[in-house]
């Protein structure tokens, strides 16, 4: 399935960006405002050009013992992202941000300006129904039945494993 078809990135609103030069301050503010976890650094015609996120205030701000409003956020952003398309595949990038440990994912038009930002969690949480009647439809074709009450239950412990091992990796 296409980012642009899932229920969340249509239902998502505008994510929040700042320019380059706009203080750490104020920015955190507004973070703090709107109770998200990042802003999206773009240029004037709405092209990403980094990421700064609570983990990257805590790492470069905090722990360089930098002052917030004297920062800009050019100084602390994160500028190797990976972008999404509009018509890529969520699973494709939700494995793509689980085996490259990073947890937003902007997404840009076919010009490249921004259109969203999709979290680990927006795909997961959309995906795992799907993965769980895949993996139910494949039992019952090798076992030739169909407990899916057991199923259900055990895809939702290994998960709950699996979400522990995540988040404690982070």
């Amino acid at each position: 399935m296409k980012i642009k078809e899932r229920i969340e990135y249509l239902s998502k609103p505008k994510p929040f960006t700042a320019s380059p030069d706009q203080t750490v301050l104020e920015a955190s503010r507004e973070m703090s405002s709107r109770n998200i976890g990042s802003v999206v650094v773009t240029d004037s015609e709405n092209k990403v050009l980094g990421l700064v996120t609570e983990r990257d205030l805590m790492r470069r701000l905090v722990a360089e013992d930098r002052k917030p409003g004297e920062t800009k956020l050019s100084e602390i952003m994160t500028t190797n992202l990976r972008l999404a398309g509009e018509n890529d595949d969520v699973v494709d990038w939700l494995r793509v941000m689980s085996n490259e440990r990073f947890r937003r994912l902007p997404v840009v038009d076919s010009e490249g300006r921004l259109v969203s930002i999709m979290s680990q969690g927006d795909f997961v949480s959309y995906t795992w129904p799907e993965l769980l009647k895949m993996f139910s439809d494949n039992v019952e074709k090798k076992l030739g039945f169909n407990n899916q009450h057991l199923w259900i239950i055990g895809g939702v412990l290994v998960y709950g494993i699996a979400m522990a091992v995540i988040m404690a990796a982070i």
